[in-house]
């Protein structure tokens, strides 16, 4: 019984922390998707390299949103001793650990796929928005400015954009480390000192880092089938 005891009141404790993160990323999502610059300019171009590839305000309130209500089940359930809530809460972290394997095998084993449609994803709008949407830009002048890169792939994404079309010139990062030049970055040039993309830069660091992002992986991992347990333990526990 005091076994018992115990882990329900850790339960309770371990939800509720669950609870006012999903508080705390549902409200930098709706920062973030409601004044993106700030954003950036408080968190530098980690931030902006993560939002070439996600929409990082929506990803976050979807997130905040997903913890916040599993926090609620589970804090409720285990408090009130709510067989439902409970059992919702078990069924939850058990779609999103089967989601995160999933994604993980399709990551190791269609990376090359994935990596073909990120570039065609990510060139394109490129060509489509860079120069003429303001944000857009800023977060891609960002990214290149902190991780020392040009473009996705090279300088060549930024063929046929707004920003070419009406300079005739390339961004000044894609200039080797003539950033601060008063010459313009023209095509000879760039192709004089070609400049790492920086998805190639952007992968190189998360390799360099790889036994981290492991490690974190397999803790979170660890902590779902922890709660996964845990809720069992309770449910099968309760009159």
């Amino acid at each position: 019984m005091q076994c018992y005891s115990f882990i329900k009141t850790m339960m309770i404790i371990f939800n509720f922390l669950i609870f006012l993160c999903g508080v705390a990323l549902l409200a930098v999502g709706i920062w973030v998707s409601v004044d993106g610059p700030s954003f950036l300019e408080i968190f530098g171009p980690l931030s902006s390299s993560a939002m070439q590839f996600v929409n990082v305000g929506y990803f976050l309130i979807a997130a905040g949103a997903v913890l916040l209500a599993l926090g609620f089940l589970g804090c409720y359930g285990a408090h009130t001793e709510n067989k439902c809530a409970l059992m919702m809460f078990f069924f939850i972290l058990l779609i999103i650990f089967i989601a995160e394997v999933a994604a993980a095998v399709v990551a190791l084993v269609y990376t090359s796929v994935a990596e073909h449609f990120l570039t065609l994803l990510a060139v394109q709008t490129i060509k489509k928005d860079y120069g003429s949407q303001k944000d857009f830009t800023q977060v891609w002048n960002s990214t290149m400015e902190g991780l020392k890169c040009c473009g996705f792939n090279n300088y060549t994404d930024f063929e046929e954009s707004p920003y070419y079309t009406d300079n005739k010139v390339f961004p000044p990062y894609c200039c080797f480390n003539d950033v601060n030049s008063t010459e313009p970055c023209t095509k000879k040039r760039a192709e004089d000192k070609p400049v790492q993309g920086c998805f190639n830069q952007l992968l190189s660091d998360i390799r360099t880092n790889a036994v981290t992002v492991g490690g974190v992986a397999a803790g979170i991992g660890g902590l779902e089938l922890a709660a996964m347990i845990v809720s069992m333990y309770l449910y099968c526990n309760l009159k």
